[in-house]
């Protein structure tokens, strides 16, 4: 293992001599320089990993050369050295993005826990977070085989995407499959947990646990006296929510965040739907039929969540003054921000963005995305850098700005889908790759969740003898016509429909 080599520029060096030698007992190698333009100078000429600068020199003064450091070697560990306990001093250098700073009169262990804080940090976090995984998979496990229960399966998931986001920290590819495993492991357990519950889940007794058609009745509804905004993010994950939470948090304080459950299919044209109105599938097509496209009609079918809305609301009694935003490109999201920060006087504001759901689906189109998004991990990082960089964002800091509540949340999530199985059906069968609504399809039935009495899961039907089939874990239906083209092209991709830990479970957060 090399050498670490560390450049001490002070002009008090001599007194440091101790110091110097101390370091270089444990294995550092330091140059010095007794002020600044001679440590500028071999710093042009030299590699050195780390700069000890010293805050107070005659001359060029430390804030003035960690400027100049910065110009020539930008990358490279700054720890500031001071007599001076001043905030100011602090904050300029802080600032200007020192690594670390000492106060004077130094002490020799404070010295290597800096260098360690600089050097060690990654690799120590790393082995604390594998320790504790490590110390979590056999709980987990046993989690996974004994869970019996909807609330059993949500802590199962909110703990395999913590993990799933602290192992992103670190560089042990090992554990990362390790976590891969358990996931689908977990995934296989609660596609025979939802094979047998979901029925009771949706028809018998929803009040339970909190659905679709339920979400906003329960966690929306008793706070509409607040002048709010809700944003409704198409197709985010839990994990994602995880990554760009960071992101709120200077700005917001997340008051509650909770999961909820997607209702099958797990895709905007039911879950969506079902949220803004208040009411299932089947309910919506028999109340509002003016507003409802079955899966073989031609037309959009989420074209219509502004007028369910409304009518959720005059249906408990809710009189506000509202607007509703649906941003599905960059220009229109810069657009409502303008029109928020001009309306300061509404009491709620309602915003549909899609960006999510477009990454997932360009995934599917675009070599780019592929590449950006061949992971979870990969994902969860695109989503955050969108996030921070997106109208969305200014949309959220102008709420804040206005005072406003913000409820954050989505419709359903996503899978990386790898398996393929293969259908068949006729023509009229819905083009999907997690679920399929048809009237004759042919199916592995160890694949699928299959509803051959729609009624029975609250869904629609536009005909006689037509069955719904849900897809397991991360499995993907492709017929078998060009069937290993289309394994190819949509192998690795992410999709939403079917019955997955990531489609199912998603986040309703709470934010002031």
């Amino acid at each position: 293992m090399k050498k670490l080599k560390i450049l001490w520029i002070d002009d008090e060096i001599i007194m440091l001599k101790p110091h110097i030698i101390f370091l270089t007992n444990k294995g550092y190698e330091v140059d010095t320089a007794g002020y600044a333009a001679e440590g500028l100078e071999k710093l042009s000429t030299h590699h050195y990993d780390v700069v000890f600068l010293d805050e107070q020199m005659p001359g060029v003064q430390g804030l003035e050369a960690l400027m100049e450091i910065r110009r020539i070697k930008p990358g490279l560990p700054v720890v500031m050295i001071t007599k001076s306990e001043e905030e100011n001093i602090m904050e300029e250098a802080i600032g200007k993005e020192i690594d670390d700073y000492l106060i004077k009169p130094l002490n020799p262990n404070e010295i290597i826990l800096s260098l360690k804080k600089i050097f060690q940090k990654k690799q120590l976090v790393s082995e604390q977070a594998t320790r504790n995984y490590q110390r979590e998979f056999g709980k987990i496990s046993m989690d996974i085989a004994m869970t019996n229960d909807w609330e059993g399966w949500k802590r199962i998931y909110r703990n395999l995407s913590y993990w799933s986001v602290k192992l992103d920290e670190i560089e042990d590819e090992q554990m990362r499959e390790i976590l891969n495993g358990q996931l689908q492991e977990a995934n296989a357990g609660f596609f025979r947990f939802v094979k047998n519950n979901y029925e009771s889940l949706i028809t018998r007794n929803p009040e339970e646990q909190v659905v679709s058609h339920t979400v906003l009745k329960e966690f929306f509804l008793p706070r509409t006296q607040e002048k709010s905004l809700l944003v409704v993010i198409d197709n985010l994950r839990y994990d994602q929510w995880l990554a760009i939470r960071p992101l709120l948090d200077n700005i917001l304080h997340v008051e509650n965040e909770q999961l909820y459950i997607s209702i099958l299919p797990t895709a905007t044209q039911y879950a969506r739907n079902a949220m803004f109105s208040g009411l299932t599938p089947l309910a919506i097509k028999q109340r509002f039929p003016q507003w409802w496209k079955d899966d073989p009609e031609e037309g959009g079918k989420n074209l219509h969540e502004q007028q369910l809305f409304d009518a959720f609301l005059k249906r408990y009694g809710i009189d506000i003054d509202w607007s509703f935003y649906k941003v599905l490109n960059y220009s229109y999201g810069e657009y409502t921000t303008k029109k928020i920060r001009e309306s300061a006087h509404k009491d709620l504001i309602v915003v549909v963005y899609n960006f999510v759901d477009m990454i997932s689906h360009a995934k599917t189109e675009m070599e780019l995305i592929k590449e950006l998004a061949s992971t979870d991990s990969a994902y969860r990082k695109l989503t955050a850098t969108w996030f921070e960089n997106s109208p969305l964002f200014h949309i959220i800091e102008t709420a804040a700005r206005q005072k406003r509540t913000v409820f954050l949340t989505t419709d359903h999530g996503s899978v990386n889908v790898k398996h393929p199985t293969r259908v068949i059906g006729d023509k009229d069968t819905s083009m999907n790759l997690r679920y399929k609504l048809g009237r004759s399809l042919t199916y592995n039935e160890r694949d699928v969740l299959a509803c051959k009495q729609p009624e029975h899961f609250q869904l629609p039907s536009p005909y006689a003898g037509g069955t719904y089939i849900f897809a397991k874990e991360d499995y993907y239906f492709v017929y078998p016509n060009n069937y290993n083209q289309y394994v190819q092209y949509f192998r690795n991709t992410y999709q939403h429909g079917g019955i997955s830990l990531q489609e199912m479970f998603v986040p309703f957060v709470v934010m002031h």
